[in-house]
Formats: C-alpha cells, structure tokens, sequence
C-alpha cells in the first residue's frame, strides 16, 4: 500500500524513461536546428549550405565523442533501475542543472552582437549532434544498443 506522498509520485517504466529521454534530445535538436534555419534563411542558398556543411562537421564529433556517450551512460544507469521510476528520473540531477546553463548560454547568444548567420552554424551542429545521439535511446527501446 503506498503512504501519502508516494501516491502522487509519478512513476513511469524504464522504456518511458528511455523515450522521453530520446524524445527530449531530439526535440531540442529540432527546435535548435528550426533557428539556425531560419537564420540561415536570410542569406544566399549557396552560403547557407555552406554554413549547413560547417554545422555538420561540428556535429559528428559532437554527436560520437560527446553526446552519444553521454546517451550510453544514461541508458547504463536508466537499463538497471527497478521497473517503475519517478518521471523526472530520465535525467540525473547534474543534468538538469547543465540544462539550466545551456539554455541560460543559448539566450545570451541569441541577444548578443553575433550576426545569426554565423551562430546558425553553432546552432546547427549542436541541432544535428543532438538528433544523432537521440537515436541511442530510441535504438535501445527496441533492444538494439
């Protein structure tokens, strides 16, 4: 029977920590990858893809050496836990506090003196290194890590 408080704790399976997680990491990669693109649509075609092309080799690292592997030690620590885990628990405490100074860093960019074509080509390799290491966690929910 569950005492008082941890009746409204809001408990979720494994895999829908797992897809939220995924789902978090690839909605930010949209949404970042919407502002670099709308950015990117006040200039010429051809500068634009070259920007695109810049982003995306800021991307492919990003994505291997950095945030993929964040995404497997996520999924090490979210794989293990019991079935039913509090709804927040998709993420660790360390990182909604990163998220915090990420989201507080990408305000300050984008009201700063930097013309938007050039931050577009940051926003897009952040955008597209998101999306890719997204994929880790929606791989794993249907067992292939």
């Amino acid at each position: 029977m569950m005492n008082g408080i941890e009746r409204f704790k809001p408990a979720v399976s494994k895999g829908v920590l797992i897809f939220l997680a995924g789902t978090a990491w690839m909605g930010v990669g949209l949404l970042l990858m919407a502002f670099a693109l709308t950015w990117l649509s006040a200039i010429s075609r051809q500068t634009a893809l070259i920007f695109l092309g810049i982003g995306l080799l800021i991307a492919i690292p990003v994505a291997r050496f950095g945030l993929s592997r964040i995404a497997e030690k996520n999924l090490k620590r979210i794989l293990p836990m019991e079935d039913r885990r509090c709804l927040f628990a998709f993420m660790t405490w360390k990182s909604y506090t990163i998220i915090l100074i990420m989201v507080g860093m990408g305000i300050t960019l984008r009201h700063s003196a930097i013309p938007k074509p050039y931050l577009a080509i940051f926003y897009s390799g952040m955008g597209m290194a998101l999306i890719l290491s997204s994929m880790k966690y929606l791989r794993s929910l249907s067992g292939r890590v």
